[in-house]
């Protein structure tokens, strides 16, 4: 702590000025964004049912409220812990049960309303400031410029605030991987040769403790996300090439540990493999035309949320203008990291930003798909790239010229007041970029909620299972809904003044359209509302406000 001093004391209160902006953001508003498709899903593990269990109770065609969606989407005293874990073995395996045990435990005890549910990963976000400054030190030991940078870059980073404020797993997968990257940078530098007074003050068990940490934290990696295999593996790749793949002691206990870590893992794995053979067997190869420049522009666009974030879609010609100065910055940043530091510091940030990224963006190039479904397994690059550019900064704003100082610190300036806006128009918007199929549920909810006595009919295919239930924490009390479990022609029932139909395939419009007149609502590229006019055949049943609210 004495050297705490050659952070400048402008710097410091500037840290912690950010850092404090940055916690209250993540706690604010929680419960103002939309409750996503993802989400549901969440509250349906924690609750201990399957997707079958919940269509064999409400996808039955019968005429529901809002209220039917509770049971599926609280904890339930039928179902213990061990039924979430089966829920997630048997249908969900891709998603490992860490996260929803912890929550479920936490919804418990705090209640399961969306504040509660998602202040879980708001506070889970709060771990990350401590691991990033102890990551920092490891990487660069002697400069305290860099872990505090890397701090207050990450409390205003639109990218954290977007999954500390989203209940999913992904803040606590960060934790792990900054934790994990840490204790392996520790236990290298422990059993290193080449600091013989360090090796002399450091007894056996410190090793052997940073070592437990590091088998400990890569487990919690693996069980909190699957992409946490390409974490070990990235590391697996600096550790051969740092030592010049030679078999060293160093070497020798970082397989024992990867070894053990893995060997923890092996009977979710065995699961994940099971799955994996069964959904090839099922799966639909076709190929899809690919456009390079969409990809282009769509990694171009994450790089710049990291720092500045105003919703910008990829028809935005502004984000046009914002990614290529935010990809300046970060080629520049990694070019002088790799010029001005250690080949062992900047391989290691160089391996967590790229391999994690590589089975992500490969398959993008074959399949042509953009979405943001994938998007959160970029959080290793994103840390990497926040960690990259910390340094850059830090090492540039101390510099001994005048003028180059001034203009790092006017660059730093520039990138804080980014990320504090992008803060605060986040904080009013309904829905964001990263809610993707459930992007305009506000829309349609606020559409069926105009009317009178409405009744909202669709089915458990695709997207539509999750939205619903989406919806169901939108709309008024007064919605009703008919759940089909089957593409069939529904039966429409009496009493009602406006009938919605949700996002019906193109096979069953067809089928629908023999019987009922409709017309479109609302269209977007997910899912579209249609709003059903008078019956061909059952000419009596003639609903009020036809045409309200119809887009033709």
């Amino acid at each position: 702590m004495r050297n705490i001093t050659l952070v400048p004391s402008w710097l410091r209160f500037l840290i912690i000025f950010l850092l404090s902006m940055g916690i209250l953001f993540r706690f604010v508003n929680l419960e103002g964004k939309v409750y996503s498709h993802d989400e549901t899903y969440t509250s349906l593990r924690i609750s201990g049912y399957t997707v079958d269990e919940v269509k064999q109770e409400i996808f039955t065609g019968r005429v529901i409220s809002k209220e039917s969606f509770t049971n599926f989407q609280s904890p339930n005293r039928e179902k213990s812990f061990s039924d979430i874990i089966m829920s997630l073995a048997i249908k969900d395996p891709q998603h490992p049960p860490l996260y929803y045990l912890i929550a479920r435990f936490w919804v418990e005890i705090f209640g399961n309303s969306v504040t509660a549910i998602r202040s879980l990963s708001a506070f889970i976000s709060l771990l990350v400031f401590p691991c990033s400054y102890w990551l920092c030190r490891e990487l660069f030991n002697v400069r305290l410029t860099a872990p505090g940078l890397a701090i207050a870059l990450m409390a205003i980073s639109p990218i954290h605030l977007v999954y500390a404020q989203e209940a999913r797993e992904y803040m606590l997968w960060l934790v792990t991987i900054i934790l994990c990257s840490a204790a392996l940078l520790r236990a290298i530098r422990l059993e290193s040769k080449d600091d013989q007074e360090l090796a002399k003050r450091q007894q056996n068990s410190d090793r052997f403790a940073t070592w437990g940490i590091y088998v400990i934290t890569l487990v919690l990696s693996f069980y909190t996300c699957l992409w946490g295999v390409f974490i070990a593996i990235a590391q697996g790749i600096y550790m051969m090439i740092m030592t010049k793949f030679q078999l060293t002691e160093t070497v020798r206990a970082y397989l024992l540990a990867s070894s053990l870590s893995f060997l923890a893992f092996m009977p979710w794995m065995m699961i994940v493999v099971a799955n994996f053979f069964e959904f090839l067997l099922t799966a639909d190869v076709s190929k899809n035309q690919v456009s390079l420049m969409p990809l282009i522009s769509f990694w171009l666009m994450q790089i710049s949320r990291i720092f500045f974030d105003l919703n910008f879609d990829l028809n935005n010609p502004l984000s046009y203008l914002v990614s290529p100065i935010f990809l300046t910055l970060v080629g520049y940043a990694i070019y002088f990291l790799c010029y001005t530091t250690n080949y062992k510091t900047w391989l290691f940030v160089v391996t967590l930003i790229i391999v994690p990224a590589l089975p992500i963006m490969l398959p993008d190039l074959f399949s042509g798909d953009m979405t943001s479904i994938s998007e959160p397994y970029l959080i290793p690059a994103y840390l990497g790239i926040q960690i990259t550019v910390a340094y850059l900064l830090g090492t540039q704003i101390s510099s001994g010229i005048v003028l180059r100082r001034r203009i790092w610190q006017m660059i730093m300036v520039l990138v804080i007041v980014c990320g504090l806006i992008s803060y605060r128009v986040s904080y009013e918007a309904e829905t964001w970029w990263h809610k993707e199929v459930s992007y305009s549920n506000p829309l349609v909810a606020n559409i069926i909620n105009l009317s009178e006595s409405p009744l909202l009919i669709s089915d458990s295919e695709g997207i539509n299972y999750g939205n619903v239930f989406s919806l169901s924490y939108l709309v008024q009390p007064k919605v009703r809904f008919k759940l089909l479990k089957n593409q069939i022609i529904p039966d429409i029932p009496d009493g009602f003044t406006d009938i919605f139909l949700l996002n019906p395939s193109d096979t069953w419009r067809r089928q629908i359209v023999t019987k009922y007149e409709f017309n479109i609502v609302y269209e977007d590229e997910y899912y579209s509302l249609w709003k059903l006019a008078q019956p061909r055949i059952s000419q009596q049943r003639v609903m009020p406000s036809r045409n309200k609210l119809a887009g033709g």
